[in-house]
């Protein structure tokens, strides 16, 4: 692998007709925390099976809109030299096209909201703590609103 590399699955139903502008956002974001040779995963689901993931490996027995499966969490994970692969991101389709309607913004915008944020979970950040949240949701704004994707 040459570059970075940013893999869409849509396992749902519905149609995502703007994954070129997803990507362009993901790219963006890498080149911004200065990646090289990484890749990762974003799989768009249901609601039962974002519920699934959610019980089985977070011990949480309700659905959500975003999980994330990093790699370099594993120490048990053998990854091939020179290459990150960061992991995976699940994003619950039905579920951000409810959050969408309620927060008042577009499909896209949700779903390109999502994608960062669980890109930014992959790179080991969280918001825990206050200054935690801070600090992934001001790169989180910072990589959207560079990329027009606006509240």
């Amino acid at each position: 692998m040459k570059h970075n590399q940013v893999e869409f699955y849509n396992e749902t139903k519905k149609e995502i007709p703007f994954f070129d502008e997803l990507k362009k956002i993901l790219e963006d974001a890498m080149k911004v925390e200065h990646l090289k040779k990484t890749s990762f995963n974003v799989i768009f689901v249901d609601r039962k099976k974002i519920h699934q993931l959610n019980k089985e490996y977070r011990h949480i027995d309700h659905e959500t809109d975003v999980i994330t499966f990093a790699l370099e969490d594993e120490s048990s994970v053998r990854l091939p030299k020179g290459i990150r692969v960061l992991g995976d991101i699940y994003i619950c389709v039905p579920k951000a096209v409810e959050q969408a309607k309620e927060y008042g913004h577009s499909f896209e915008r949700e779903l390109s909201f999502l994608a960062v944020h669980g890109f930014y979970h992959l790179l080991g950040y969280d918001h825990q703590t206050k200054e935690e949240e801070e600090i992934m949701f001001s790169k989180q704004e910072a990589i959207l609103s560079k990329n027009g994707i606006e509240k």
